[in-house]
């Protein structure tokens, strides 16, 4: 009998369609999802692609408010919607939310084996607060095992005492091929992109949401370090909305000699003509569970610069291979390695072929086969 897999998780992100599609296209498992909410508008302004889901999924009912901080969701109907599913098997995306804590729940009663799918790192910000840490480790206590998107979360969950044979990997990935695909069919006639978003002639990309957090003014302050030849040669372009979008700019505005300009948030199908155009991917952050722009980034042929605390760093990027790992709070070491990637135009063609290389091991495929393996080895531990 094929299991019946109950996937919880927040809301109906555009990176996560493509790797439920082909987690639902395995024939091993019956998949179903349960989302949280359609969308987070408190903090993102992503397209819901519903004509590109191929998986059975239901919604729940939902109270969202954002204080500060702090992004308070409540729901209802979560034993209902599992009493409706009847798992064989669930897994929860996080610990973080009350509805994750009446899935566990709802998995000891019915004695399911409950999976926690976990992004955290050793360098998750989040670490400070130890009332934060006191409810996860009671999380993971309730868990039959786990699974992690890479090498930083693997080696958090084993220093947080989780033996090693209970933790898969599901490699993060993004749909490669959609950004491949679309990357190249613009490097075939540039001009039409350079137009429609007013692009540079070179420049450097950042793409997420401008918080402090993300180290977009380490970038900014990175930037104008760089000689003011360089400067007005490679211009520096952020993608994406924030709370500090307007302090971004105004202290850009103070930067002579170069060119900064903020396209605002793209959506997932334009996102690829800004990627292909640019001399590389900067990822400053401080505290990032992941980075998939990376991945993005990676599936256009670009070289790309991150943090050490970046969760990809790890499995993603080789110092000077396919781009650079820098310390985070940085903005010196930054500008050195923004120098040494926009002086070659060989070099960076060959890191970001081998961007391209390495990325197709992350690939929606790669994650159903990790989760498969998660499923199975866990139901077999059961028996």
């Amino acid at each position: 009998m094929i299991p019946k897999l109950v996937i919880l998780t927040e809301i109906i992100a555009p990176y996560r369609i493509p790797v439920f599609n082909a987690l639902a296209r395995r024939p091993e498992i019956d998949l179903q999802v349960i989302f949280l909410s359609e969308n987070d508008p408190t903090r993102r302004q992503w397209r819901v692609y519903k004509d590109e889901i191929s998986f059975t999924y239901e919604v729940l009912p939902s109270w969202r408010q954002r204080l500060g901080q702090y992004n308070v969701l409540i729901n209802r109907g979560v034993h209902s919607a599992l009493n409706r599913a009847q798992p064989d098997i669930v897994l929860c995306g996080g610990y973080n939310y009350l509805a994750s804590w009446a899935v566990a729940h709802w998995a000891r009663i019915h004695r399911v084996p409950l999976l926690l799918w976990s992004e955290s790192t050793a360098f998750d910000l989040r670490r400070r607060y130890q009332v934060v840490e006191f409810m996860k480790m009671r999380f993971l206590k309730m868990c039959s095992g786990f699974v992690v998107p890479g090498a930083s979360s693997l080696n958090y969950l084993k220093a947080l005492g989780i033996e090693e044979q209970l933790i898969f990997t599901a490699p993060n990935a993004v749909d490669t091929s959609l950004f491949s695909n679309l990357a190249e069919g613009v490097r075939r006639d540039e001009s039409l992109a350079r137009s429609r978003h007013g692009l540079p002639p070179r420049y450097f990309l950042y793409v997420g949401r401008m918080v402090r957090a993300k180290g977009v003014f380490d970038l900014l302050d990175a930037y104008s370090q760089l000689e003011p030849d360089l400067r007005s040669k490679v211009g520096l372009v952020f993608v994406g909305d924030g709370t500090e979008r307007r302090r971004l700019i105004e202290r850009a505005s103070k930067i002579t000699h170069g060119t900064i300009q903020f396209p605002g948030f793209v959506h997932r199908d334009q996102l690829p003509e800004i990627y292909a155009l640019a001399d590389g991917l900067i990822l400053p952050t401080y505290s990032d569970v992941w980075g998939l722009v990376a991945n993005e980034a990676m599936a256009c042929n670009l070289p790309v610069i991150v943090t050490s605390v970046a969760g990809c760093a790890l499995d993603l990027v080789e110092n000077e291979w396919n781009g650079f790992v820098v310390p985070p709070r940085d903005p010196s070491r930054l500008a050195a390695s923004m120098e040494n990637l926009a002086a070659d135009s060989g070099r960076r063609q060959e890191m970001g072929c081998r961007s391209r290389q390495r990325i197709d091991g992350y690939s929606p495929a790669a994650w159903a086969e990790g989760m498969v393996d998660a499923v199975q080895s866990v139901r077999a531990g059961m028996r």
